[in-house]
C-alpha cells in the first residue's frame, strides 16, 4: 500500500510495508507498455490460461446485496482522492469493459463503485460499502486496517489489489491473489539472493533506513529480525523525519563512514531519489540498495537521473511477471492491449497487474457459483490452490496461509527498469525462496470471532 500532520501520514501511506505498490508518474507511457501484438485480439473472454473468463447467460432475480438479474455492484477501495494516483480505478474500469462486453459474469454486468478513502476516511467508506456492494474487488487503502472491522461486521467479502497494514493483511473474508501473508517475512527468496549469491560480501555490512512513523517502525523492526535470519548483519540502521529531509548529505556520509555495502530503503521513493544523488555525489556506492515495489516505474528512473548508473537499485515484486517481460509473457500482453483498446491515456503500473489478478480471481469465483452469493464465492476463490491469475503470476495457493516460494526480482538502470539476473528457473520466477516466520509479536490479522461473527454467518 506516505507539512503538517497529513504531510506525515501522506509519506506513510507510500511507505507501508514496504510493499506499498504504487507508481508516482501518471503518464501515458507505462515501465514496460510495449505496443499489442500483431494480430491480437482483445474480444475474447479468455485472458491467458484462463479460459471464459466472462459470458452471457440467463441470470435470475436475487435477493443478495448488490446482486440484481442484471447487475453485479462491487466497490473498488482507493486513495484516489489524495494520491491522485487512480491504479486501482484505471484497472476496475479496464476489466469491467472488458468483461462487460463479453458478457458479464454469467450476463450479470458489472458495476464497480470507487470507495475514495482519500487516504483517513477507510472507514466511511467501509460502512457506505456494506449498505450496498456485493464485495470489494480490485482496490487497495494504505491505512486499511481501519476498516477491517467494519468490513468483518458487515461480512463483506474482499479481493484486494493490495493489502498494507498488519491488522488486514491474512484477516478473515479477505483473499489476496497473491503477497503479502501474515506472520511471514515475503522477501526471504529476495534478500537470500542479494546476500548469499549476487553480493556476498555485503552480507555483514547490511543498512536500513525507514522514515520516523509508528508503521514503518515495525516494518524496519521485521527487516531487522529477517535478515540476520537470512545469513546477513544489520550493522547501520537509521530514521529520517517523516516531513522531508532538505540534505540528504548527512545520511549518505553516515552511509559511506558505517561501511553499508547493502541498503534497504523504506520509505517514498522521491527520497530515495535524493539520497542517491546524494551518495553519488559524495562517490559511494553500497554493492546494492533495496528500493522496494514501490519504486518500480519510469518516475523513480526520472528522479534518480544519473545516479542509476552508479547505484544498483532492485525490487521484488511478489513472482508477478513484470511488464518488461510482456512479448515472452501473453497474459501480461493482453493487459497492456486491453489498456490500450479501453483506457488508452492511462499507464500500467504494477498496482495493476495485482488488481487485474484480483478481478480475475473475483470473476471466475462469481461465475463458477449456481447461485451467486457472498460464501460461494468467498469458498470458490479458496479452492485455488495454484492461481496463475492466467500467466500474471507464479503459482499461488490461495488456501494455504505460507508465502509462495516464488519471486521475482527487477532492476533500475538509466533505461528503465528491467529483468534482474536472478536465475530465474520457472520462466519469469525463481522458486527456492526459504520460509521464514517472524518470531517478533508485530500484530495478528483481525478475525471474525473479534466481532463476534463466524464463516458460518456468511451467506
Amino acid at each position: 500500500m506516505r507539512r503538517l500532520l497529513i504531510g506525515s501520514v501522506t509519506v506513510l501511506a507510500v511507505m507501508l510495508a514496504g510493499c506499498s505498490t504504487r507508481s508516482d508518474d501518471d503518464s501515458n507511457t507505462g515501465a514496460g507498455q510495449t505496443t499489442p501484438a500483431a494480430g491480437a485480439s482483445t474480444a475474447s473472454a479468455d485472458l491467458g490460461t484462463l479460459k471464459n473468463v466472462c459470458g452471457a447467460g440467463t441470470a435470475k432475480s436475487s435477493t443478495v446485496q448488490g446482486v440484481t438479474d442484471k447487475s453485479i455492484q462491487v466497490g473498488v477501495m482507493s486513495d484516489v482522492g489524495f494520491t491522485k494516483k487512480s491504479e486501482f480505478v484505471d484497472a476496475a474500469k479496464v476489466f469491467t469493459e472488458w468483461c462487460n462486453d463479453a458478457g458479464g459474469i454469467n450476463g450479470r454486468k458489472i458495476e464497480p463503485v470507487t470507495r475514495d478513502t482519500k487516504l483517513m476516511e477507510v472507514r466511511q467508506r467501509v460502512l457506505e460499502a456494506c449498505k450496498s456492494d456485493f464485495a470489494l474487488v480490485g482496490g487497495g487503502a494504505a491505512l486499511d486496517n481501519l476498516g477491517v472491522q467494519d468490513r468483518l461486521k458487515c461480512l463483506l467479502p474482499n479481493f484486494p489489489g493490495q493489502s498494507s497494514q498488519i491488522g488486514a493483511i491474512g484477516s478473515d473474508l479477505q483473499v489476496v491473489a497473491a503477497q503479502p501473508t501474515a506472520g511471514y517475512f515475503s522477501y526471504a527468496g529476495y534478500f537470500t539472493w542479494l546476500l548469499k549469491e549476487k553480493y556476498p560480501a555485503s552480507a555483514q555490512k547490511v543498512g536500513v533506513i525507514a522514515g520516523d512513523v509508528p508503521v514503518t517502525k515495525v516494518i524496519s523492526a521485521q527487516f531487522k529480525e529477517a535478515i540476520p535470519a537470512l545469513g546477513g548483519k544489520v550493522s547501520y540502521s537509521d530514521l529520517y523525519p517523516a516531513a522531508g529531509v532538505s540534505d540528504w548529505t548527512p545520511y549518505a556520509q553516515s552511509i559511506k563512514s558505517r561501511g553499508v555495502k547493502g541498503l534497504v530503503f523504506l520509505g517514498d521513493f522521491a527520497s530515495l531519489a535524493k539520497l542517491e544523488q546524494a551518495l553519488t555525489n559524495i562517490g559511494y556506492t553500497p554493492d546494492w540498495i533495496d528500493a522496494n515495489s514501490n519504486a518500480y516505474g519510469p518516475a523513480f528512473q526520472q528522479l534518480a537521473g544519473a545516479a542509476l548508473a552508479k547505484q544498483h537499485n532492485y525490487a521484488e515484486l511478489f513472482a508477478t511477471a513484470p511488464l518488461e517481460s510482456a512479448a515472452e509473457n501473453p497474459a501480461t500482453q493482453q493487459v497492456i492491449d486491453l489498456f490500450k483498446k479501453y483506457a488508452p491515456d492511462k499507464q500500467i503500473t504494477y498496482p495493476v497487474l495485482r488488481a487485474f489478478s484480483a478481478w480475475l480471481l473475483f470473476a471466475t469465483s462469481a461465475r463458477d457459483c449456481a447461485e451467486l452469493t457472498r460464501k460461494c464465492v468467498y469458498d470458490n476463490a479458496l479452492k485455488q490452490t495454484a492461481w496463475t491469475a492466467g500467466g500474471l503470476q507464479a503459482p499461488f495457493d490461495l488456501s494455504s496461509k505460507v508465502p509462495t516460494k516464488c519471486y521475482s526480482v527487477v532492476e533500475a538502470t538509466t533505461k528503465g527498469w528491467q529483468p534482474a539476473d536472478f536465475d530465474p528457473d520457472q520462466g519469469a520466477y525463481r522458486c527456492d525462496a526459504p520460509v521464514y516466520k517472524y518470531k517478533g509479536n508485530y500484530g495478528e490479522p483481525a478475525t471474525l470471532a473479534s466481532v463476534g461473527k463466524s464463516l458460518s454467518d456468511l451467506t
